[in-house]
């Protein structure tokens, strides 16, 4: 496309994506923009004698829109409010009880170490006696420091969002347009100077149509990025910084949730916290926390270092869902909401360059998941604090964000933060997790116990570099000309193959009840509401077709959250359709094929692209 003549506005600050990263951000912002009088501590340099322009664009159609219910320590979100009760948020209460349980395979379907085969064992014949042995389960009688969240909060992030949103607003020191998708970052002469909007009245290839609208271009002397792990401004940046040296996002999951009814059998106290591991896969962790009004958020993680090639997250989620230590609790109850959220799992290792001229990097996007303690939230929030901080210092004394002036103000400030203290302590932490879950377990076990100091060696292959075959993974339990035949009856019916090896290999059939287990898509039709408007270019690019037509472990297709990416009953590439997609993100890291001129990356690009999930309780 040939140079478009474009709109442009000038701002001060333009934010991209808005999350709790960004509501840290703004909320530490806006509060020092003015004196206790209300007078401006500092002018605009665009608007002289008004407070510096703020802006802020988030993608989804909702500034609450598509997120998770979280535990958090909430450390850094009460110092921002020293008076926060949990009764002023809605969807939100102390956490009151914890347990981390290890959950047996009821069914003998899972792929389990010989060594965990046997311990399983040990377990069901000696520990009937043990109290804390019941349900094909094993609650820890003893949970780790570095594992709980008391006193914490457990809440809905859609919720926090759009009370800190509201609080944000209000001050009418900076604006949040939702529904805005950023395309990708400005350059002048090496350095940010803003961000451009995404193209409208365009087709899904991008070309213009009637109605053609070049997306504006917003220029600002400083432009905040934390646009999450999948955003397609921060990798636009990426490519732009690259990364510094051992810094990668090779380590990924895919966080698929829903939000519940509890049925009225079901005991578990307001606050209570559930963590589990080993089940449906030893490698999938669980998670149940109960909020106010006997509504749970409850879900699963299905991690990238789960070397199984039709890996799926709705019906393990179902399977898990099901497990007798859970269903006791949950049968009878009715599913109100659902989604999934890609995470990244790469902790400080997959931090980026964290400031340069023009532009400063927060949240999960810039390696602030501590991923010992599991937690992200309250990590996200601290570094929106310490980057507004060192703004406001800037501000205040007439410098431009220059990268060495936002290095002391803002980088230096994290490095001494206990943000960046706690993230070296975790940053090993999960290495073990690529040569195999009990590995994984010891080496989480060592790292938190010794601080940090003792960590099991790591195995970061690239997500595409993991995958084994088809073949190579069920030649013990399929033949291969029955696995040739399953392959091409799922391509003629144009689905997944998940089902059909997981019905071989044994897993149950999930017996539907029309509340809480309940089809694929009729979780995203009930779950949720997906928002596609039109006159927006597909984000989901397939890059090399002839690569997707050599391709035989198609995952993206197994672990599309909204089964937006389907089979092509005529081989080859395959179909997506944007109206079912919830913008989770897996499909980037889903991918068995590198791209073609970045190994760091796969065959599959997300791009910036409107819509997505809309469920402000998840």
């Amino acid at each position: 496309m040939s140079e478009i003549e474009r709109q442009s506005m000038d701002v001060d600050i333009v934010c991209v994506g808005f999350g709790p990263a960004m509501g840290g951000f703004l909320t530490t912002l806006t509060r020092g923009l003015v004196d206790h009088e209300g007078a401006p501590v500092v002018e605009s340099a665009v608007m002289p004698g008004m407070p510096p322009q703020v802006i802020c664009y988030e993608r989804a159609d909702d500034i609450g829109a598509g997120v998770s219910g979280v535990v958090s320590s909430a450390r850094g979100i009460r110092e921002s409010f020293p008076d926060l009760d949990a009764s002023m948020l809605p969807m939100c209460a102390e956490v009151a009880d914890e347990k981390v349980v290890y959950l047996l395979d009821p069914q003998g379907a899972s792929r389990r170490q010989d060594l965990l085969d046997f311990k399983d064992t040990m377990i069901r014949t000696f520990g009937k006696r043990l109290s804390f042995c019941k349900d094909e389960a094993v609650e820890l009688p003893y949970i780790p420091p570095f594992l709980r969240k008391e006193p914490g909060l457990v809440f809905s992030i859609g919720q926090f969002n759009q009370w800190v949103g509201s609080e944000v607003m209000g001050s009418g020191l900076a604006q949040i347009w939702p529904g805005m998708p950023v395309s990708k970052v400005l350059l002048e002469n090496g350095r940010v100077a803003g961000v451009r909007l995404v193209d409208q009245g365009v087709d899904k290839k991008g070309e213009p149509e009637a109605g053609y609208m070049p997306g504006m271009d917003i220029k600002a002397a400083l432009t905040v990025i934390g646009d999450g792990p999948v955003g397609p401004v921060g990798r636009d940046l990426d490519d732009f910084a690259t990364m510094p040296g051992g810094h990668h996002r090779r380590d990924w999951a895919l966080g698929m949730k829903m939000v519940v009814d509890l049925p009225e059998s079901c005991t578990l106290p307001e606050g209570f916290v559930l963590h589990t591991f080993g089940y449906p896969e030893p490698d999938i962790f669980g998670f149940l926390y109960v909020l106010p009004g006997r509504v749970a958020s409850l879900g699963i993680f299905v991690p990238s270092w789960l070397d199984i090639p039709v890996r799926t997250a709705y019906r393990y989620m179902q399977h898990w869902v099901t497990h007798p230590y859970l269903w006791k609790h949950l049968k009878g109850g009715t599913m109100r909401s659902w989604g999934a959220k890609s995470l990244l799992e790469s902790g400080r290792r997959g931090e980026p360059r964290l400031a340069g001229d023009g532009y400063a990097r927060i949240g999960e996007c810039s390696g602030t998941t501590n991923v010992l303690t599991g937690s992200g939230v309250d990590e996200a929030w601290t570094s929106g604090v310490i980057l507004a901080e060192g703004v406001l210092e800037l501000m205040k004394a007439g410098k431009p964000f220059t990268r060495d002036n936002l290095k002391q103000a803002y980088v230096a400030r994290r490095r001494a933060s206990r943000l960046e203290e706690e993230a070296r302590v975790a940053e090993k932490s999960r290495d073990g997790f690529g040569k195999g879950f009990i590995q994984g377990l010891l080496g989480m076990a060592l790292t938190g116990f010794s601080n940090g100091k003792i960590n099991m060696p790591g195995d970061h292959r690239r997500p595409h570099e993991r995958i084994p075959t088809i073949e190579e993974t069920y030649a013990t339990q399929i033949p291969s000309e029955e696995l040739r035949a399953m392959r091409e009856e799922c391509q003629a019916r144009g689905e997944a193959l998940h089902d059909a090896i997981m019905d071989r290999i044994g897993w149950p059939k999930i017996e539907y009840d029309g509340k809480l287990l309940i089809s694929h898509q009729d979780a995203l039709l009930l779950g949720g509401k997906v928002q596609a408007p039109s006159g927006f270019a597909d984000h989901v690019v397939f890059v090399d077709h002839d690569t997707c037509r050599a391709c035989r472990e198609k995952i993206c297709i197994e672990m599309c959250s909204g089964q937006a990416i389907t089979t092509n009953p005529e081989g080859g590439v395959p179909l997506f359709d944007r109206e079912k997609c919830v913008h989770c993100g897996a499909c980037l890291w889903n991918c068995s094929k590198p791209h073609p001129t970045d190994p760091e990356k796969s065959n599959v690009e997300f791009r910036a692209g409107a819509g997505g999930l809309h469920s402000a309780e998840n």
